[in-house]
């Protein structure tokens, strides 16, 4: 709102359907929080939002803000069924949700007098009428405003909620680390219910930027277009090589890549390096939110105002990452169940692995705790073998999971996806084994190998694992064996 006063004409939101600019973003926000609050939505609610339209996504939950409720942000590519027994799980006060392909309805806030019947914007339409809200809530650190879901690769989904301080007081910090200003184009290309795109379209707007939001992953033509105009972008380690190849071939004026979800490797941020493109990398979780940061290529250190613990186990060589910050959620909705672990003084874990640590020292991560493979005696972190295994041509990417075996308890196997076009072949066992000979110990080495030409993958873009293992155990015909 303060944006919308100081610098009015200033592009807030470029989204599938158009932009807006700041004064617009404000009109449409005040009018979507002054339906809400005409149906009784106020102070302590929680809206679930599935809106499809990335800019309609972002009114509604900035017009739940406005009014003092917590918005959910939920998938909305969830069939009805599912997102109704999810609904189940986690009491919602109101609901903003996609009109549903089977009944063709308009789409409506559950209870409300569109959804009865009676003519009324949807909530979150950038097309809304432009009638103000003049009666905002008082901001508070401690209010409950933000809520999305996280299922890691696997399981089901688990909403993650979170206060206020603990998003809006680490955006300076992001500011500065990464450089983005209210100048700025930052390109967010990925889904808002992924908590990574979601901050990063929050902070754009805080910054007084432009939030560009194409919604789901955009077409290589259409990343080409908006890479054109874009000067920071958000987004997962496997998608910066693309970003990378497609600067080269159309040119822009990208500044810096900000990278979260993954390990990057090595020559990703030299290739970077070389198209003039700075990376910040950090590490972090849903429930976590920030950890650590590495943004001169140096190694990853605690991000401001985090502090990190590795706790290892006697006898073990790597130990649970441990962080005590700010910027902490308070937990899940609903009491349910997940990997988020607390200590009573103030320290919460996501069980992830990493070599034992010092302050002062790098943070080497080793990957998720409850991802790890244990193989005749042996522990072996998948994403240490992924990692060497995407430097084979023809890998496109990689997920490492443990196969069930009689003796050895799991065989180390690798689904590889097939880089290129449609009907490029996979790289062959050979090639991949070679690969595994030059950098993997023994135990680590792939015993069986498949390939597939697309990895399933979660909202945020990374491989979901869990599937993956799901889909090779059912015995999915796509995902063929290298022999």
């Amino acid at each position: 709102m303060r944006h919308a006063s100081e610098r009015p004409h200033r592009l807030a939101v470029r989204g599938p359907q158009g932009d807006l600019s700041y004064a617009g973003l404000a009109v449409r926000v005040g009018g979507a929080a002054r339906r809400l609050s005409a149906r009784g939505t106020g102070r302590g609610a929680l809206v679930a939002i599935g809106l499809s339209d990335p800019v309609a996504l972002l009114i509604a939950v900035l017009a739940a803000d406005l009014v003092g409720a917590t918005p959910l942000v939920c998938d909305p590519t969830w069939e009805r069924e599912r997102r109704e027994q999810i609904m189940d799980v986690v009491p919602v006060d109101a609901r903003v949700d996609d009109p549903s392909p089977a009944t063709g309805g308009s789409s409506a806030e559950a209870g409300s007098p569109a959804a009865e019947g009676r003519p009324e914007p949807p909530v979150g339409s950038p097309a809304g009428n432009g009638a103000r809200w003049d009666r905002p809530v008082e901001p508070v650190g401690t209010d409950r405003a933000w809520a999305c879901f996280s299922s890691g690769s696997t399981g089901r989904p688990r909403a993650v909620v979170r206060t206020r301080a603990s998003w809006t007081e680490s955006f300076p910090h992001l500011s500065a680390l990464a450089g983005i200003g209210p100048d700025d184009v930052v390109l967010i290309p990925g889904p808002l219910s992924s908590s990574l795109y979601g901050f990063a379209a929050v902070h754009a707007l805080a910054t007084g930027a432009t939030a560009v939001v194409p919604g789901r992953r955009p077409s290589a033509a259409s990343l080409a277009g908006h890479l054109r105009g874009s000067t920071v972008v958000h987004l997962v380690p496997h998608r910066l090589p693309a970003v990378l190849e497609t600067l080269r071939e159309t040119g822009g004026r990208l500044r810096t890549a900000v990278v979260g979800g993954a390990a990057l490797d090595a020559d990703a941020r030299a290739l970077a390096a070389d198209a003039g493109v700075k990376v910040v990398s950090y590490y972090g979780a849903t429930e976590l939110s920030f950890v650590a940061v590495d943004a001169d290529g140096s190694g990853l250190r605690p991000f401001p105002g985090v502090e990190i613990q590795v706790r290892t186990a006697p006898g073990q060589s790597l130990g649970e990452v441990w962080a005590r910050s700010p910027w902490l959620a308070e937990g899940y909705l609903a009491g349910a169940a997940g990997p988020l672990r607390a200590d009573g003084d103030g320290w919460m874990t996501v069980g992830d692995v990493a070599e034992p640590y010092l302050p002062g020292e790098v943070l080497r991560l080793r990957g998720r705790g409850d991802g790890a493979i244990q193989t005749g005696g042996a522990t072996v972190v998948p994403e240490d073998v992924e990692e060497v295994l995407r430097r084979t041509p023809g890998v496109g990417d990689v997920v490492v999971v443990g196969s069930p075996h009689p003796e050895l308890g799991a065989v180390v196997t690798a689904i590889v996806e097939i880089a290129g076009a449609e009907d490029a072949p996979p790289p062959s066992r050979a090639e991949l084994e070679a690969t595994a000979r030059g950098g993997l110990d023994a135990a680590q080495r792939p015993r069986r190998w498949y390939a597939v030409r697309n990895l399933p993958r979660t909202p945020a873009g990374k491989p979901a694992r869990g599937l993956v293992a799901a889909r090779l155990a059912a015995g999915d015909p796509d995902i063929r064996r290298l022999v």
